[in-house]
């Protein structure tokens, strides 16, 4: 049975016919900006303060492309007849984007939260060697970056804060003390006159 002449056509206007009248699913992307999942990765962010140049990010990462530098400085004694001590202080600290693959292994290990999952994902350069980002421009991703999410009303507290909370309880007791015993010694010192 030969088909008939056209039905490809009607076949073809049909489909189009079809999804003419359904809402439009492109996203028209440079005008309107996309709705990014609350965990999405984008580029990471670096907390400049929080880093102690551990290297621990440099060594775990798989693509070798973190590159930092550092120098030692000495800092005097805290206290009378202490000794000085010695800290690195971060020179250079880039990320090479072209040779990243996204894994999040450096912001994994960071033992001080100095790195952070930013979503911003528009940083295309037209050279490759532009890729690699300096400290500056990380320092500049890192208030893309957005607040934890809440934690759940039944979830337990996390204990960093509950041994913060104790100790500033702690701290608050014994301050309290002092004052109470002063105030107890004043009230016997004015004692009623005879």
């Amino acid at each position: 049975m030969a088909p008939i002449p056209g039905s490809g056509l009607a076949k073809g206007l049909a489909v189009t016919l079809r999804t003419m009248t359904k809402k439009n699913v492109t996203a028209q992307y440079p005008d309107v900006q996309p709705e990014l999942p609350p965990r999405s990765r984008g580029v990471i962010g670096l907390f400049e303060e929080n880093c102690t140049v551990c290297m621990l990010c440099a060594r775990e990462c798989p693509d070798w492309c973190i590159y930092i530098d550092s120098h030692k400085e000495t800092v005097p004694a805290a206290a009378p007849g202490g000794r000085e001590r010695s800290r690195n202080v971060l020179d250079r600290f880039a990320i090479d984007f072209s040779l990243c693959m996204y894994c999040g292994i450096c912001i994994e290990v960071c033992p001080f939260d100095a790195l952070f999952w930013s979503p911003e994902f528009e940083y295309a350069e037209t050279e490759i060697h532009e890729l690699t980002h300096e400290r500056d421009k990380l320092r500049e991703w890192m208030w893309t970056v957005p607040e934890p999410p809440a934690l759940d009303p039944g979830a337990e507290e996390p204990k960093e804060i509950a041994a913060a909370r104790k100790a500033a309880e702690k701290l608050a007791a014994a301050q309290e003390q002092p004052a109470q015993e002063q105030a107890a010694h004043q009230e016997e010192g004015q004692g009623p006159a005879e």
